[in-house]
């Protein structure tokens, strides 16, 4: 058997146990045929940045799916980890995908909310102008630029660094940026060498790194280091990382009915996206203008093994793990304690 048929047979397999998942969500009892059970609304609003983590969410409305238990089912996106938390506080969604340690940090600090489930678990690269660069250590002596200070692509970065006893700001300097595109406009035009990315940032970048004009003066770019194998190297974990899901605010977070019902239509919109990625990437670019549909497309073909839909019940021995973590490191990240019981929905 060659590559490429041992490529079709996982990618056959990984449909297959995505399918079974969603199957499983219908045998716990809740159905689209239970779906007039639920009290009906006049709308709903699910909200998210432009990273993977959103594009179920976008499928969802684009699809109608909620249709029979809300008049009106919206998408609308936050552009920045402190527009994420006072969308939170204010409860102007109803839905919302979430870094998970800042669904940690609001819930405990009082926000209503409850964790669904964990979609992303990984998608952090370094991209570098330099080809020969594999581990963090390699970095040392370089500029990193990192968008959202303090948020998840430096938290997560900083945490390897300094368990491989890398001094970040001696060993390796941080140029701090607004958000991704920044970080990867510095990259394409030269002002830059090396970055931390979430995907789609990545693959953008690394498609117009190789486009025409832009390739007359970017760069050869090149996908670095996957944070995601060394989280796993450096704790001697299953190399994924519960990054990011969806929470449930107020409005909606003790309607089980109704929560079960969103649970089932986002794992399958999780499938579609995957198994539609050039038509994922089309309904994407409608929603989100700044996002391309080929990189989003190549997105979803590089974390294919990353993006997986776990009920947060299920994720939490992970999650509690990545929160200590965080708590020994710096506490405030997580809202000074682990979250309690009824915080995993």
């Amino acid at each position: 058997m060659n590559v490429d048929q041992l490529a079709g047979v996982a990618s056959r397999r990984q449909w297959l146990a995505g399918a079974a998942a969603v199957a499983g969500l219908g045998a716990m009892g809740f159905t689209r045929a239970h779906a007039s059970d639920a009290v009906r609304r006049p709308k709903l609003t699910l909200a998210g940045p432009f990273a993977l983590v959103s594009y179920p969410l976008m499928r969802i409305v684009d699809s109608g799916a909620l249709s029979d238990v809300a008049d009106q089912v919206e998408f609308t996106t936050w552009k920045s980890p402190d527009q994420l938390r006072a969308m939170a506080i204010g409860q102007s969604a109803d839905f919302i995908a979430v870094p998970s340690n800042v669904g940690a940090n609001l819930y405990n600090r009082g926000v209503p909310l409850k964790l669904l489930d964990i979609s992303t678990w990984g998608l952090l690269w370094m991209v570098s102008r330099d080809k020969g660069l594999r581990t963090l250590a390699d970095f040392r002596g370089r500029e990193v630029v990192m968008p959202f200070r303090g948020d998840m692509p430096d938290i997560l970065f900083q945490l390897l660094a300094e368990k491989q006893g890398i001094k970040v700001g001696t060993d390796i300097k941080l140029r701090y940026v607004a958000s991704p595109i920044d970080a990867m406009q510095l990259l394409i035009t030269r002002r830059a060498d090396h970055a931390l990315l979430a995907e789609p940032a990545v693959s953008m970048g690394l498609r117009k790194s190789q486009s025409f004009p832009v390739k007359v003066i970017a760069p050869d770019l090149y996908r670095s280091v996957d944070l995601q194998q060394e989280w796993g190297r450096v704790f001697k974990r299953a190399p994924r990382i519960p990054q990011a899901g969806v929470a449930a605010l107020k409005s909606v977070h003790t309607d089980a009915k109704l929560l079960a019902r969103f649970e089932q239509e986002h794992a399958q919109a999780l499938l579609w996206c995957q198994a539609h990625p050039e038509e994922c990437g089309q309904m994407a670019t409608r929603h989100v203008s700044m996002l391309t549909p080929e990189g989003v497309a190549d997105a979803l073909a590089a974390t294919r093994s990353t993006m997986t839909l776990v009920s947060a019940a299920q994720a939490r021995a992970d999650l509690e793990f990545f929160y200590q973590q965080l708590l020994d490191r710096q506490p405030g990240l997580v809202g000074g304690k682990l979250p309690a019981g009824d915080y995993y929905g």
